[in-house]
């Protein structure tokens, strides 16, 4: 149930030898080691929420004492849906017009255009257009190379770039559509759900377009970034003859701390296509053996399959690891709490309440998620039985995907382009700035004190001290 709530010749030998012991010291080894102080680079925000998780926390920011000041307006070659990124303190956007810059301030660092992205006309059904670049990127330490997944045209594919993040050179590509499933159409298909890279392996989601026409089916796809350009593709495809897609509101895969990827899925063929079908595990939180790329756990709502035939299923939000929970809600407006060792198939949540309908990527500290709901931001504490209790509840119209750093919860008013700073402990207003038209999942980026926000016609950024 959730609740509200450290003689003179004898000085002169004894200070020579001093000084030539200090001498000695300095000159040693582990002085030379230890050296001048290094100012310590701030953490970089390397893919969608900044972690692997998707907690959404950047820690080592400086408390929010003035006003925000813009630092960056850019107008670039298309609308930006991605969230922002930031490797080495390089800061990194992508369009739907299939390029991808970095920036400093209003100097445009470098550009790469990658291909021809494909025009609504070209496709069944959708709501961007050009469709482009949409997913966020994310960034690979093993090989120092930042991977973005643009769709292409003529023919329509998806294709996988590796950068170099310092000068936007190729360094290859890759197709990286489903590999040898029937009932799936590389134009109904949609990756709009961030990148993920773990372990020198990329995965890539993909659902359908606005509309679930045609033949698509919920898929991750797993790309092995040591050999790129050969390594063969391997791949899982929710069990259901159509749609499942794995969007999740834009957020990514989260990868649990056991290691293991937890998805969250739309509605899929049963309860729509076939009203009294078999589970087909759509309507789901699933977890899949990166390894093996087969599914090892899943959890549905007992009402799954009346979620799918009113389109009320879980895949529009991304799960959230709290503690050994792990936390979800959607379309219908119900939240669960659910066991992270064992989800507990058909209807087996640890608990379950009305909350609200949410879409995009939940934001975790310690015990509390911050749910990006439609009618307003809120804080819900997890409590140690798995109980909700609800902390606080924003205003109405600020119900983009929250990140948290520098004593403040960010969130987006997305249909009136505003960025909110709140009130970690009430939720409350402590300011907000103008930022332009958004699209409706837009997420913030933070790093060194500044907060980055890709907008529909550039990308814009504010700093403080």
């Amino acid at each position: 149930m959730i609740s509200q709530h450290k003689r003179a010749g004898s000085a002169t030998l004894v200070g020579a030898a001093l000084l030539a012991m200090m001498t000695f010291v300095a000159g040693s080894p582990a002085m030379a080691a230890a050296g001048p102080a290094v100012p310590q680079r701030p953490a970089d925000w390397s893919t969608y929420h900044g972690d692997n998780e998707r907690s959404g926390v950047q820690n080592g920011l400086h408390p929010v004492k003035t006003a925000l000041r813009q630092v960056t307006s850019l107008q670039l070659d298309g609308a930006v849906y991605a969230s922002p990124v930031v490797v080495h303190g390089r800061r990194i956007v992508a369009t739907e017009n299939d390029s991808v810059y970095e920036f400093d301030g209003n100097r445009i660092v470098w550009q790469k255009h990658l291909g021809t992205p494909v025009p609504r006309s070209s496709l069944p059904c959708g709501n961007i257009n050009p469709l482009g670049i949409t997913s966020t990127p994310a960034y690979d330490p093993a090989t120092d190379t930042l991977v973005v997944v643009a769709e292409v045209a003529n023919p329509i594919q998806h294709i996988a770039f590796g950068l170099n993040p310092a000068t936007g050179a190729v360094r290859w590509q890759r197709n990286v559509d489903v590999p040898g499933e029937t009932g799936i159409d590389p134009a109904a298909m949609q990756n709009r759900a961030a990148l993920l890279v773990l372990k020198g392996q990329l995965y890539v989601p993909y659902g359908g377009l606005a509309g679930d026409c045609s033949a698509y089916r919920g898929s991750l796809v797993r790309l092995d970034l040591r050999a790129p350009k050969t390594a063969p593709l391997a791949h899982f495809t929710v069990p259901t003859p159509r749609e499942g897609a794995i969007w999740q509101g834009a957020s990514g895969p989260v990868v649990e701390p056991g290691g293991d990827l937890l998805v969250g899925v739309g509605n899929g063929a049963s309860g729509e296509d076939d009203p009294d079908g078999p589970y087909d595990f759509s309507d789901s939180v699933l977890k899949i053996d990166p390894k093996s790329m087969k599914m090892v756990d899943s959890y549905s709502p007992a009402t799954w399959l009346q979620d799918n035939a009113a389109d009320l299923d879980l895949g529009s939000q991304s799960p959230a690891v709290v503690g050994g929970h792990v936390f979800i809600d959607g379309k219908r407006g119900v939240a669960y709490v659910l066991n992270r060792s064992h989800l507990g198939g058909i209807g087996g949540e640890v608990s379950q309440a009305p909350l609200c309908d949410s879409f995009g990527g939940p934001a975790v500290k310690g015990s509390t998620v911050y749910v990006p709901c439609t009618d307003g931001l809120r804080a819900v504490r997890i409590n140690g039985d798995g109980a909700m209790t609800v902390l606080w509840h924003a205003a109405s119209t600020i119900t983009g995907s929250p990140v948290i750093g520098a004593g403040r919860i960010w969130s987006l008013d997305t249909k009136n382009g505003i960025l909110y700073m709140l009130d970690p402990a009430t939720g409350a207003s402590l300011g907000s700035v103008s930022v332009g038209a958004v699209n409706r999942f837009a997420t913030p980026a933070l790093y060194d004190n500044s907060v980055i926000v890709g907008t529909l016609s550039g990308v814009t950024a504010f700093s403080w001290k």
